[in-house]
């Protein structure tokens, strides 16, 4: 257990109720909750919906706004927790409406045990009905402690907020209340096709679960991609209440699995209730597809099954059995859809999206939906801008949910790649996986848990961990953060000029451990854009000599690194803010790649495919301009093996179609690099670092994938590379890049914990808080950011100021050290009241005057 220590109660934290899809010919008005009905972790939102206030306060009804939508006969299908709700606000917003529900279970029928909702979810229910949420808090189970046990050690963090209840009790709550606002409420009865109850009603609310009929009926319109995923799980209870959030990881003989679970019923004296005397918790068991069958549970009915987890979990649930209820063993299944409407036909919920049900999102986001849509209902002219508004306001917020959704997923589905992780770190990567918990929120709920992690990793008092030092090769770099490499088009002939001298000079002055070049060229051919640098003339290393003089000489202790490449296919086009990617209007130069195949068909360039000769001729170039960077003063080398670019054309079989021995199967698309890779290593003094950029996934189908990745970086790693620069895409026109905060990390962080080489993050990392996430977690060892340091040449020395660090990992020039703290921004001081209270009091004493911070924090 971790020391105790003073900790801030933080609520928010996202809950639903963990729930195995329903069956995928599951009709329409299942009670079944969907996979992202459910809740099994503990992360607060980022984005919230915030409260819904449309709706009026008070236990009263009321009559349509000025502004309701022509919504007077509305029918629901699905009677779980979102399409209830959905219901009852709608006929508290106007008591003349006609609602129907249709359920085709009974009013007690569910396939789930606790759900778990946020206390931002609650305050959107409290200020849309108070009835409502003055039932659900007298049945909530609160607590605030995470524990998670791993080989035999119990971790605990603090400070979390949890509110949970029985399913059952939360769908008799909502039955009520829709009985006692008008609401029909029709159970055991399956609901008319959705296209039948839009000709006579003039609203239809499909929340008809992860299954829909609805959805499916209508597929051509809504759009929907249904993603499977490589985890099973199943949803038991424990019939006793767990005192925290509890992780369990067992590393069994056939692979590890893991429990999550956490309770929802209350210890009573008396055995009437959900759950008996002791108490009642929800269980979910869950690993990887491949160890569920090398473990038989493939072959296990369900009471087999649940007696089987109670054995491999016997620890944690004290020898007490689990039981069922209609649990089955599934895989989740990612649900989005293009359009959320069709005419008079809404969905909400399961049905119009799913989110994994490790950070409990599920009946939170179906709640939410019902606040929103009758808010807009009520907000908007009529039908169609109403639903149009509704989806306007849900979507950002879903989607970010389920990209803190994804991460999660995924992270237990690696969760073998982390188990032989030092135990802090191990438990602050569980709780940070979403990157929705971050090392700054942590500390502020529980210190002394992020204190303990931060002595672990090797912070000395004080320190950050994105100021820790590393040692990349045979060089230490004062921190973790780089300037990641980008491109500029300022050169003349690939020479570099005063533009480069003070863009590099400045961001190396700023306090970052490594500052990179953008990529620089090994022949005038190989160049992206005429106003590309180089490496293949002295004088363009005498130019280079220049700079890495300045940065040496006026920022000593910032390594700068040089990133060697070529252009391949992606060459002879105009600079970038004239036509990304377009080809020269005149002048352009003949190409050559792997194959020949243009980067966009039609537009770009059709290059050469490069022949014996041709690839004995680039190896030289890149092992004599590798000779001219050493020369020139460069501390760190970087083979630019992604992007598209020549390289990087090599690796992907999407544009490697070779037959000769650079061609084929992976082992051949890698040959070519790695020859590079030896000769610029070759010619790379010995005590400098060569590192190499990859990109770990084409975002296209038949493209670079993970496991790819993986043996591509680790083919690297074994030739003697540093550190795998980890980025992704920019290889075929067509990608569909997964785009959202820090989204390249999770490659980078399974390259890392499955071969154990350092790797460099990058991509949309913004915050330095972010930084010191990332790297606490083990995810990564160094932090490249780019547009960050385009809109501040010293992000990084800012941070510092931030964090209150003013150590030896970010020191600021002597000129600029009157700078090191942020300046004041406006008034900061006010003459304290005084007389005005006696006044206001009748001559009472005055209380004493609120701290002005004080004051603006509440």
């Amino acid at each position: 257990m971790t020391a105790t220590a003073p900790r801030a109660r933080h609520s928010g934290t996202e809950a639903g109720t963990v729930a195995p899809d329903p069956a995928p010919d599951s009709g329409a008005g299942t009670v079944a909750p969907g996979p992202g009905s459910a809740t099994a972790a503990p992360h607060a939102a980022d984005v919230g919906s915030g409260p819904r206030v449309a709706v009026p306060a008070g236990n009263g009804n009321s009559g349509p706004g000025p502004g309701s939508a022509s919504a007077r006969r509305v029918a629901v299908i699905g009677g779980g927790p979102g399409g209830l709700y959905a219901a009852a606000l709608l006929a508290r917003l106007d008591p003349t409406r006609e609602i129907t529900v249709w359920e085709r279970g009974a009013p007690d029928a569910t396939f789930g045990f606790g759900v778990v909702l946020s206390d931002e979810t609650l305050g959107g229910i409290e200020h849309a009905d108070p009835v409502v949420y003055a039932a659900l808090s007298d049945a909530f189970v609160r607590w605030d402690d995470i524990d998670i046990t791993h080989r035999g050690a119990t971790l605990t963090s603090g400070g979390h907020g949890f509110a949970a209840l029985d399913r059952r009790r939360l769908l008799a709550i909502l039955q009520e209340r829709c009985a006692d606002l008008g609401v029909r409420l029709r159970f055991r009865t399956t609901a008319p096709p959705a296209a039948e109850l839009a000709s006579e009603y003039d609203l239809v609310i499909a929340a008809d679960g992860a299954g829909s009929a609805t959805r499916a009926a209508h597929a051509d319109v809504f759009g929907p991609q249904v993603t499977p995923h490589r985890n099973r799980y199943i949803w038991l209870a424990a019939d006793f209440a767990f005192d925290a959030f509890r992780f369990d990881i067992a590393e069994t003989e056939y692979g590890v699995m893991q429990l999550h679970g956490y309770p929802y019923a209350r210890p009573r004296e008396e055995s009437a209730g959900p759950g008996g005397p002791a108490g009642a918790s929800t269980v979910i068991v869950e690993m990887r597809e491949e160890v569920w069958r090398a473990a038989g549970f493939d072959r296990l009915g369900e009471r087999e099954s649940a007696e089987r987890c109670a054995k491999v979990f016997t620890g944690a649930l004290g020898g007490r059995p689990l039981r069922s209820n209609a649990s089955a063993w599934t895989a989740f299944r990612t649900v989005v859809n293009e359009r959320w409407s069709n005419g008079r036909i809404v969905l909400l919920g399961d049905a119009a999206h799913t989110a994994h049900f490790s950070i409990g999102s599920g009946t939170k986001l179906a709640v939410e939906d019902a606040l929103a849509l009758a808010a807009c209902v009520e907000e908007q002219r009529d039908l169609p801008a109403a639903l149009a508004a509704y989806e306007a306001e849900r979507r950002p917020v879903v989607a970010s949910t389920q990209r803190a959704a994804a991460a999660s997923l995924r992270w237990f589905e690696q969760l073998a790649t982390y188990t032989a992780q030092p135990p802090r770190r191990f438990a602050f990567g569980l709780l940070t996986r979403s990157r929705r918990v971050t090392h700054d929120n942590l500390r502020l709920r529980d210190p002394g848990f992020v204190h303990t992690v931060e002595d672990e990793f090797g912070c000395p008092p004080g320190t950050p961990p994105m100021f820790t030092p590393f040692r990349l090769g045979g060089i230490e770099l004062r921190n973790r953060v780089v300037v990641s490499a980008m491109d500029m088009y300022r050169a003349r002939d690939g020479v570099p000029g005063d533009f480069h001298l003070v863009h590099l000079g400045a961001r190396a002055l700023g306090g970052a451990g490594l500052v990179m070049t953008e990529m620089v060229c090994v022949s005038p051919e190989g160049r992206i854009t005429p106003g590309c640098t180089g490496l293949y003339t002295d004088e363009q290393a005498g130019a280079w000599r220049r700079i890495t003089d300045f940065v040496h000489a006026e920022s000593p202790g910032t390594a700068l690194g040089v990133q060697l490449g070529h252009a391949g296919r992606k060459g002879s086009t105009r600079l970038m803010w004239e036509g990304m990617d377009e080809p020269l209007p005149a002048g352009n130069w003949p190409l050559a790649a792997a194959s020949p195949l243009p980067y966009r068909p039609g537009v770009s360039q059709v290059p050469a495919e490069l022949d014996e000769d041709g690839l004995a001729t680039l190896r030289d170039r890149f092992a004599d301009a590798a000779r001219r960077a050493a020369d020139a003063g460069f501390d760190v080398l970087e083979l630019h093996c992604a992007h598209g670019y020549l390289l990087s054309g090599f690796l992907s079989p999407l544009t490697n179609r070779r037959t000769d021995r650079y061609g084929g199967g992976l082992d051949g698309r890698l040959c070519y690099p790695l020859e590079v890779f030896d000769a610029v290593r070759a010619a790379w003094p010995a005590d400098r670092p060569l590192t190499v950029r990859v990109s770990a996934t084409d975002w296209a189908p038949g493209g670079t994938g993970a496991e790819d990745a993986v043996a591509i970086a680790g083919a690297f790693a074994e030739h003697g590379a540093a550190a795998i620069d980890v980025s992704t895409g920019q290889v075929v026109a067509d990608e569909k890049p997964e785009f959202g905060r820090s989204y390249q990390t999770p490659y980078a962080d399974l390259i890392r914990n499955t071969l154990d080489v350092p790797v460099i993050t990058v991509g949309a990392i913004s915050s330095w808080d972010d930084v010191n996430s990332l790297l606490l977690a083990g995810r990564a060892d160094l932090c490249a950011l780019a547009r960050p340091h385009l809109y501040d040449p010293h992000w990084t020395l800012h941070a510092a100021a931030e964090q209150g660090y003013a150590g030896p990992g970010a020191p600021w020039p002597a000129p600029y050290a009157a700078g090191s703290r942020r300046p004041p921004g406006g008034r900061e001081s006010e003459p304290r009241p005084r007389l005005g209270p006696l006044r206001a009091a009748g001559g009472a004493r005055p209380a004493p005057p609120v701290p002005r911070g004080a004051r603006a924090r509440s």
